[in-house]
């Protein structure tokens, strides 16, 4: 990725997270990222396209981070950063219909966050489905961290057993 482009994202990361993606405008995200408008608007025409551009970015970065890790520490990772992510918990908090709108998924794109997954665990179709919808669940209500760990501990478990 280019750096103007993830500067780019990174302000958009920083304008969703302190107003929602209602709340931004495509001038609070190329301010936050400290370009002109017309910038912005070379790499993405509509602010759908900037978040969705922001969610792949991010679903990129969180499998590399499993990638590097052990399976049970890659799931309590995974579940931390989900769950203390800026935008989504400032979606889930102001904007729940357009979080869950960001969430809902084409099967083709669901077979490839899977089949991601499966990669980075590494573990069977099953198993990285059933860590999709574990970690889809903690998007959506968190929970604290002690439970958080302890769910990921015991799916650690049930993925080595299978």
């Amino acid at each position: 990725m280019g750096r103007t482009r993830a500067g780019l994202l990174a302000g958009a990361a920083l304008a969703f997270a302190g107003q929602g993606l209602r709340g931004s405008t495509m001038q609070s995200v190329a301010t936050a990222a400290g370009v002109a408008k017309a910038t912005l608007y070379n790499h993405f025409r509509t602010k759908d396209e900037l978040a969705r551009a922001l969610l792949a970015a991010e679903l990129d970065r969180l499998t590399a981070l499993a990638t590097e890790l052990p399976p049970a520490a890659a799931l309590t990772a995974l579940a931390d950063e989900v769950a203390g992510h800026p935008v989504l918990r400032q979606l889930a908090h102001d904007e729940p219909a357009v979080l869950t709108g960001l969430l809902a998924t084409t099967t083709e794109h669901w077979a490839e966050l899977v089949a991601r997954l499966a990669v980075a665990l590494p573990a069977d179709t099953a198993a990285a489905e059933l860590v999709a919808r574990w970690l889809l669940a903690v998007v959506l209500q968190p929970g604290d961290r002690p439970g958080r760990r302890a769910a990921a501990a015991r799916l650690a478990q049930l993925l080595a057993a299978a």
